[in-house]
C-alpha cells in the first residue's frame, strides 16, 4: 500500500515544466511508456474531462477517492490544478500504480496518493467525494481489458456494482460524487444528478 507522504514545494522551474505536461492530453500521456499512451483514448481520463470533474469535487481540504484509478491521469491532472485538495487512486493492477506514481513524482504533487488494491478493501468512510469513471465495465466486454492480469467476470461486475452502491449509501448528505460513463443503475437513489457535460457522458452527483 502506498500512503501519502510529504513533498518539497515545487519552484518556479517546476512549475513551468508541468504546466507544459498540463496543456493537452498528447502531452501528458507523454509522460507514461509507449504502450501506456497507447490506452490512454479508451482507458484513460481526458484531460479537458479531468478538470471539470475536478472542479466540482475539488473542495479545500477534502479527500477524494478516485475508484480504479488506472495510471493515475486523473488524480495528477486534479491535483495539479486543485492543490488545496487531496486525490487518491486505488488500482488492482500493481504496474498501473507503479506508472500512476512514477509520473506523480516527475511531476511532484504532495497533494497525490497511490494504493494498489481492491476497491473492497478500501476503508470508504476515510474518503469525502468519489470519482469513477466505470472501471468495472471490462467485466461485462472482454475486449475491453486493459490486460490479462486480474479477473474478469460478469458475477464480478455485479458484485462491484452493489458493493460501489453499498458504499454511497452509507455517505452523509452532501457527499460528490462523478461519474464517466457511468450507468444510473449503479449510482443509488439518494444521489440527484445536479450537472452533466461532455453530452452526458460526464454526470456530477451530490447526495441529499
Amino acid at each position: 500500500m502506498f500512503i501519502l507522504s510529504c513533498k518539497p514545494v515545487k519552484n518556479m522551474l517546476d512549475e513551468a515544466v508541468n504546466s507544459f505536461h498540463f496543456h493537452k492530453d498528447a502531452a501528458f500521456d507523454g509522460l507514461y511508456p509507449e504502450h501506456i499512451q497507447g490506452l490512454s483514448q479508451r482507458h484513460w481520463t481526458p484531460l479537458e474531462v479531468a478538470k471539470k470533474a475536478s472542479a466540482f469535487l475539488a473542495l479545500p481540504n477534502a479527500k477524494i477517492l478516485d475508484i480504479g484509478s488506472g495510471v493515475g491521469k486523473f488524480c495528477i491532472i486534479a491535483g495539479f490544478y486543485h492543490p488545496q485538495t487531496f486525490f487518491y487512486g486505488v488500482e488492482q493492477r500493481k504496474e498501473l500504480v507503479r506508472f500512476s506514481q512514477m509520473v506523480n513524482e516527475e511531476v511532484n504533487l504532495a497533494n497525490v496518493g497511490f494504493i494498489h488494491g481492491n476497491l473492497t478493501a478500501i476503508d470508504f468512510k476515510a474518503y469525502d467525494h468519489f470519482y469513477f469513471f466505470n472501471s468495472f465495465h471490462e467485466n461485462i466486454e472482454p475486449g475491453g481489458r486493459i490486460d490479462n492480469t486480474v479477473n474478469t467476470s460478469s458475477e464480478l461486475y455485479v458484485y462491484y456494482s452493489r458493493f460501489l452502491i453499498e458504499m454511497m449509501d452509507e455517505k452523509p448528505a452532501g457527499t460528490r460524487l462523478v461519474t464517466f460513463h457511468g450507468r444510473e443503475k449503479q449510482i443509488p437513489a439518494s444521489f440527484h444528478l445536479v450537472d452533466h457535460a461532455f453530452s452526458g457522458r460526464l454526470k456530477m452527483w451530490i447526495k441529499k
